[in-house]
């Protein structure tokens, strides 16, 4: 990288900006979205969509719930008009919608735009014209004057048709195409041309349309060229600032909402960030980013796991794993002090359901949009820990796992998906779950025991038992029936524990219900663990106690070091 000297910032920055935006805190209200998918969204394409595929876009638009739709640049080919007539001769546009066409300063393509829109109820006709330094002198070989002529050139034009076009409620559109790269007294010279050209009224509003056709600089400066042009479009009324950014240096959705804090009132963009070159502002992240704030975005993104398969199957575009909101894994977590956070956050917002969503790392609750929540949020590799892997047995399985215990079983678990360099799922960490803490025949195996309260508290058990081949029948008291067993075991085998962490909970309901016990034995300073499930919870106790000895003495299984 040793060119960089050959590049210089490419925007024009207005002198002193107030940079009010910078004192406002938050988007109080959704935008009016304009969705334009169907024409920039297309045109980005490797392969553009045929008038059935668009269509069933449309659909989806509409379905979401966006009333300004973006339909096309009907002279650019015969499948674009075609589809904009389609869609006004089957009476496919819902009255609360309003599709918009594109269209360049010339009067061929002026025309056929318009007569693309004939017998439609409502529509915006948006007239572009390229304003930057680089396209006058480049492109035009222009000057200043001239380039804004041709701008009133196509608002005239467009007036004009708008005129002839009875029985369609037009409202016109004008953007600066390349804004960004233009000086902003300029820009603002050209737009008073062109307001000047279609003189709003009531009742027949104008849309003056902001693009970062180039994203040419960092965030903030597009928000000071947006409130430049609002402060000096004055007293201006029946006009509706829009703003329409790419994401060349991967800021469109910051571009997006530091304009709308610096008063844009319309935002442009496609869906997923859709759009030419890297991408233009993705309405999904937009939208979910008032909502996860607090605000209505107004529009349906409630089934967003649905809404990414129909984009990928009609665009032929992939939503990346890790995108925004969208993608298959960005509410998943692999690190195992992330798991943790974000399972003890889901137990605590189940405890405490009334409180605003706070959970760590989630910025919102997945299930609103329609993603799996709790064990699916975390998922199982290398990586990850203890929590984690116990949290999702949890919800698998039903298991809850004692503190010490997670980390013994996320260890064991770390420790498989490295040597099989895989992702473990949830049957997986049952499988490893049940090998490693259930009882083994061998070398300790119970065959039965009974019970008898003695004087006081005290209880007493006859327990028979198998080690090491040899049938024993032990007795042995103590504060409770598991206590008693260990002193029994104690009584007639060479062994030096004690109990050291002991939990149990019903692992279903109803007559046929089982029980989990779960059991940490301390032998030497280290804490070796078993599991029991059985109907009576009693004997899933005494298995739990058996299989952490077992694992003891078999000497296999990762350990606790008390130390």
């Amino acid at each position: 990288m040793k060119n960089a000297s050959k590049y210089a910032p490419g925007f024009f920055p207005p002198e002193n900006p107030s940079a009010d935006w910078a004192r406002r805190s938050r988007i109080e209200r959704a935008p009016r979205w304009c969705a334009i998918d169907l024409r920039d969204g297309n045109q980005a394409l490797p392969t553009p969509m045929g008038v059935e595929q668009k269509l069933e876009y449309f659909k989806l638009l509409v379905a979401l719930g966006y009333k300004e739709i973006e339909v096309g640049f009907p002279a650019a080919s015969d499948t674009e008009f075609g589809f904009v007539r389609r869609l006004i001769e089957d009476d496919l546009i819902p009255d609360d919608v309003t599709i918009q066409v594109i269209t360049q300063a010339r009067e061929h393509i002026v025309q056929r735009t318009f007569a693309a829109i004939k017998g439609a109820k409502r529509a915006i006709v948006h007239l572009y014209t390229s304003v930057s330094k680089a396209w006058r002198e480049q492109v035009f070989g222009k000057s200043r004057d001239e380039v804004a002529d041709l701008a009133v050139y196509g608002a005239k034009l467009c007036r004009t048709c708008a005129k002839l076009n009875d029985g369609c409620e037009i409202t016109l559109e004008y953007s600066p195409e390349s804004f960004t790269g233009a000086e902003p007294d300029y820009s603002m010279e050209v737009i008073d041309r062109v307001l000047d050209a279609w003189q709003p009224e009531e009742g027949r509003e104008a849309i003056v349309n902001l693009p970062s056709t180039v994203s040419l600089a960092s965030p903030n400066i597009f928000a000071n060229l947006v409130e430049y042009i609002l402060k000096n479009l004055g007293a201006r009324k029946f006009v509706t600032l829009s703003v329409h950014p790419h994401n060349d240096r991967g800021t469109a959705v910051a571009e997006a909402e530091l304009a709308l804090l610096a008063g844009a009132q319309r935002v442009e963009g496609c869906l997923f960030g859709l759009g030419e070159r890297a991408g233009g502002a993705d309405l999904v992240t937009l939208a979910l980013n008032m909502y996860s704030q607090g605000v209505d975005p107004c529009v349906d993104l409630s089934d967003l796991p649905a809404v990414r398969r129909r984009f990928e199957r009609l665009t032929g575009m992939a939503v990346g794993e890790r995108q925004p909101y969208a993608g298959e894994l960005a509410f998943t977590a692999f690190s195992g002090s992330h798991q943790d956070a974000i399972a003890k956050g889901l137990k605590w917002r189940a405890e405490h359901p009334n409180i605003k969503w706070s959970v760590p790392y989630l910025t919102l609750d997945p299930a609103d949009i329609g993603e799996r929540a709790g064990a699916d949020v975390i998922r199982i590799n290398s990586q990850s820990g203890g929590g984690g892997a116990a949290f999702k047995l949890e919800h698998a399985y039903g298991f809850r796992l004692p503190k010490g215990m997670k980390h013994d079983f996320g260890a064991e678990v770390g420790s498989r998906s490295d040597r099989l360099e895989r992702e473990l799922t949830a049957d997986d960490l049952h499988r490893i779950f049940m090998a490693k803490y259930s009882p083994k025949p061998y070398p300790l195996r119970l065959i039965d025991c009974h019970f008898e309260r003695g004087g006081g508290e005290r209880i007493y058990t006859a327990l028979d038992c198998e080690y090491k081949g040899d049938t024993l029948r032990l007795r042995g008291g103590g504060n409770g029936r598991l206590d008693a067993v260990a002193a029994a075991l104690k009584s007639g085998i060479d062994l030096d524990f004690k109990i050291d962490d002991y939990e149990e909970h019903a692992l279903s309901s109803g007559s046929t219900a089982s029980a989990a016990a779960y059991v940490g034995v301390d032998v030497g300073g280290k804490i070796w663990w078993g599991v029991g499930v059985e109907s009576d919870i009693i004997f899933a106790s005494i298995n739990a106690l058996f299989a952490a000895l077992n694992s003891y003495i078999a000497g296999g299984g990762a350990t606790e070091d008390r130390q």
